[in-house]
């Protein structure tokens, strides 16, 4: 079969003239196609799906009345654009009295269509080609993605265990520094699970400074930090003077699929990003804008939440650890992220966390998402299907019958 006329149209930004061409596959289709050959191969055998990153919970009723209600009204009818005043008003209320951070809501902050929509448009208002974005790696990519399509480079800033998970800023080259625009980092971090603290966050500042790059912090975890209280980078002084924060309505507030946050920092930032937005989009309905101010204004829904994640860690870090893995409760996030074993007793070596995550899938049916970007990891996410305790206790006894079958070494 020819090729179509326009397959030497495609951009080279998305492969080209050989776009559909490839034969990679990527991480995430390969965990589902083995997750499809173990529910064939053992019908009978439930998957455990340590795999998913995404509340597994809806909204409370309290946001899900607040969205029919404003449903119903006929102002609520229009287009959005650049986000209405009364989740601006919210966010900088949520934002005064969670992190004790003054914004100026008509100047400051603007609301955007989920985080993964603000992290795809900032490089637009700062990339040109050969400028650099610093990322930090394992980590959410798509703001490296987009400052490819810019013509940009990512320089990547390996995140490792015996760094507590934060970057080496100082290994940065000088001509690397020279051509950065920005600097992306992500606290509390997904998928490790790291938190920065105060320190960090004043030497991010200085680098910034010293450099002139924007900072972006994506904070879509904050709300869930263990054995502290959440810290913003806004909190910290020069914060708001290089950078800006992106807050989700997704984990915090069980508002997966809803598509709504923030992004909240120095005025010309936000200016910048609004400008691009209100080229990109016409703003998220006014309705569930509206159910998400209620949200912000009710502090009981993210504690909540967090209490049910960090019971689940708790329970899933026991259970790991009593069967050889490093396990440690994380600073943050859903997630727990633990070193990759290297072969089993007796069975299979394994060269990568994928070739792991794989024979976790395939033979014992439990499902993990690996990452080998900075060693051999695999994440564990405890946003699992659970009625409640003594469900969450039933699957916890499962996942460690299961993997009792094998003797895992990490030599």
């Amino acid at each position: 079969m020819s090729d179509p006329y326009f397959q030497t149209l495609f951009a080279d930004r998305i492969g080209g003239a050989g776009y559909g061409k490839g034969t990679e596959i990527y991480k995430f289709e390969q965990i589902k196609r083995a997750k499809r050959a173990a529910i064939q191969d053992f019908p009978d055998r439930p998957l455990l799906d340590f795999g998913i990153g995404e509340n597994d919970d809806m909204a409370p009723p309290s946001i899900r009345q607040s969205l029919q209600t404003e449903v119903d009204k006929l102002e609520n009818r229009g287009y959005a654009d650049n986000g209405i005043q009364e989740y601006k008003d919210a966010a900088a209320a949520f934002m005064r009295r969670e992190f004790g951070v003054t914004i100026d809501p008509a100047r400051e902050i603007n609301h955007c269509i989920g985080t993964k929509t603000a992290l795809a448009m900032l490089p637009a208002a700062f990339i040109n080609p050969n400028d650099v974005t610093l990322m930090t790696v394992p980590g959410y990519p798509v703001a490296g993605t987009h400052t490819r399509y810019y013509g940009g480079q990512v320089f990547a800033l390996p995140l490792r265990e015996e760094n507590g998970f934060l970057p080496d800023l100082d290994a940065v080259p000088a001509d690397v520094c020279r051509r950065a625009k920005l600097l992306v980092i992500n606290y509390p971090n997904s998928p490790t699970g790291g938190l920065a603290d105060e320190a960090f966050y004043r030497k991010v500042i200085d680098f910034a400074q010293a450099n002139q790059i924007v900072v972006i912090n994506d904070a879509t975890h904050i709300l869930f930090t263990y054995g502290r209280r959440p810290l913003s980078f806004l909190q910290v002084d020069g914060a708001k003077e290089v950078g800006v924060e992106v807050h989700s309505m997704s984990k915090g507030f069980n508002m997966i699929g809803w598509r709504l946050g923030f992004v909240v920092g120095h005025e010309l930032i936000v200016r910048a990003f609004a400008d691009v937005k209100d080229n990109s989009d016409s703003g998220q309905f006014i309705a569930i804008q509206k159910a998400a101010a209620a949200a912000l204004a009710d502090a009981s829904i993210p504690v909540a939440i967090r209490t049910k994640y960090e019971r689940r860690l708790r329970k899933l870090v026991a259970t790991l650890s009593g069967l050889g893995f490093e396990a440690r409760m994380p600073g943050g996030t859903y997630f727990l992220y633990v070193r990759a074993p290297r072969r089993i007793e007796g069975g299979p070596e394994f060269a990568s966390a994928a070739d792991v995550s794989q024979y976790l899938i395939r033979q014992r049916s439990v499902c993990t998402v690996p990452w080998d970007d900075a060693g051999p990891y695999l994440r564990w996410s405890v946003t699992y299907q659970a009625a409640d305790e003594p469900a969450e206790d039933v699957l916890m006894n499962e996942l460690k019958r299961r993997l009792s079958e094998d003797r895992f070494v990490w030599e």
